[in-house]
């Protein structure tokens, strides 16, 4: 069995690690309210867990899906996703927001992660558990239809 203060220790160093990328990945999926409580939530959960949760291969994965399905149990999961600059002077299109909203939920989370939060796709993949390719499809789904929704030639 494990002592307490290696599972705190463990556990910490992954919550450092992760909650940072898994809070991105729940905001893209279930808009800036939701994705913070869902965050939360599964942090949580992954604590309760931690002796499950951390033999796992992908734990950050598992923890995304598990914020995922409580936002949507709570009928939390929103389309409409703020745009998020860490800078005042940064611009964002107007439209971008409206736009998001109506990607599909893959596509939205990935265009997010991808772009929006410069993830590569192999740690986009990695936090979604897909496949990088799977990751680059969804991307580029949603590009096109963000340009067309836009109006931007390219």
């Amino acid at each position: 069995m494990v002592s307490d203060d290696v599972k705190a220790d463990s556990f910490t160093s992954f919550v450092q690690a992760t909650e940072r990328p898994l809070r991105q990945a729940l905001t893209a999926a279930a808009g800036p309210e939701a994705g913070r409580e869902s965050t939360a939530e599964a942090l949580a959960y992954g604590w309760e867990h931690w002796d499950r949760v951390g033999k796992l291969d992908n734990p950050a994965g598992y923890l995304y899906r598990v914020g995922r399905n409580l936002a949507k149990r709570m009928g939390r999961l929103e389309a409409r996703l703020a745009p998020v600059a860490e800078r005042a002077e940064v611009w964002v299109e107007p439209g971008l927001p409206s736009a998001l909203a109506r990607l599909s939920e893959k596509q939205r989370v990935a265009v997010a992660l991808v772009h929006g939060y410069g993830w590569s796709l192999s740690e986009a993949a990695a936090v979604l558990g897909v496949t990088k390719g799977t990751v680059q499809s969804y991307v580029d789904r949603g590009l096109k239809h963000l340009r067309k929704e836009l109006g931007v030639e390219t």
